[in-house]
């Protein structure tokens, strides 16, 4: 017979799963893998530029942002059921106040919203078509992702009353806007890799032209990046392009070689975690931040 210890834990694992059962999905992303790419860019931009009051607002806003795009992905997806609303709602409200203290603090950031609009639109319609899990759904995530670090790196500039696109793009920074887009793209060129790098190892597994597709562009940006070692050698960032080089060849191999092995998602898992904070450390130095 069941001991009453066994009977209560039986009941809380019941009312736990009701409760579950009750509260609306899409919270709480369960995309882990996204952090990095949130958090990376936005660090890149506020060290580069120097913190100043506005990127706390802005954080809020990045996080707050993620949350609310996931859970309205997941409300399209679902064709817009109801019980897939309350996060939406819930997440759209409370980004009103802090969206709200960014414009009022730096109003020149509003011209961001035209890159940004079309690539969350595009997101939010392979939600729609389920085809969320697609590359080009990952490719137009990454890229707003990343483009987070030339907005969080404007943001710290001087105040600009009005949006002048071509005076604010230009505007002097204490880095400077050409390490800035460099930095930008190198940090693009890694975490366009980890999709195909990823995909490799749990969706395509096994799939040998989706391996060679993800070691050849490891290849391709590999040789990319030594060829701007060579034309930026003598300038102040260039030790670190080849520093980039060295990093993107033993991406190259890890490409080719863990999809190979019996690698779990915990273990390839931690390594994207130090991968992702190595591509970081040498866009501080492409920055001209270390070093």
């Amino acid at each position: 017979m069941p001991t009453s210890n066994g009977s209560a834990a039986a009941g809380e694992r019941r009312a736990a799963a009701t409760r579950r059962r009750r509260r609306s999905p899409g919270w709480v992303p369960d995309q882990h893998g996204a952090w990095a790419m949130l958090v990376i860019p936005l660090l890149l931009g506020v060290v580069a530029s120097g913190p100043t009051w506005v990127h706390l607002p802005l954080a809020v806003v990045w996080v707050l942002g993620y949350f609310a795009f996931y859970a309205v992905g997941l409300w399209l997806k679902s064709r817009l059921k109801k019980k897939y609303f309350p996060p939406v709602r819930a997440y759209v409200i409370a980004l009103i106040v802090p969206a709200v203290a960014v414009l009022l603090l730096q109003p020149a950031l509003v011209v961001w919203s035209l890159p940004f609009a079309p690539l969350i639109a595009i997101s939010l319609w392979c939600s729609y078509q389920r085809r969320d899990r697609s590359l080009l759904n990952d490719g137009v995530t990454v890229l707003a992702a990343c483009l987070m670090l030339p907005v969080a790196y404007s943001a710290g500039l001087p105040h600009t009353p009005l949006p002048d696109v071509a005076g604010w793009l230009g505007q002097p920074g204490p880095v400077g806007w050409p390490a800035v887009w460099a930095a930008t793209g190198l940090v693009l060129a890694y975490f366009l890799g980890t999709v195909l790098y990823v995909k490799s190892l749990i969706r395509q597994r096994g799939d040998r032209r989706f391996l060679a597709a993800s070691v050849g562009y490891h290849a391709l940006v590999t040789v990319i990046v030594l060829v701007v070692a060579a034309a930026t050698r003598g300038a102040d960032a260039g030790p670190w392009w080849w520093v980039a080089a060295i990093v993107f060849a033993l991406l190259t191999v890890r490409a080719w070689w863990v999809p190979r092995t019996a690698a779990k998602p915990l273990q390839f898992g931690l390594g994207e975690f130090a991968a992702s904070v190595v591509v970081g450390l040498v866009a501080l130095g492409v920055l001209g931040v270390v070093g």
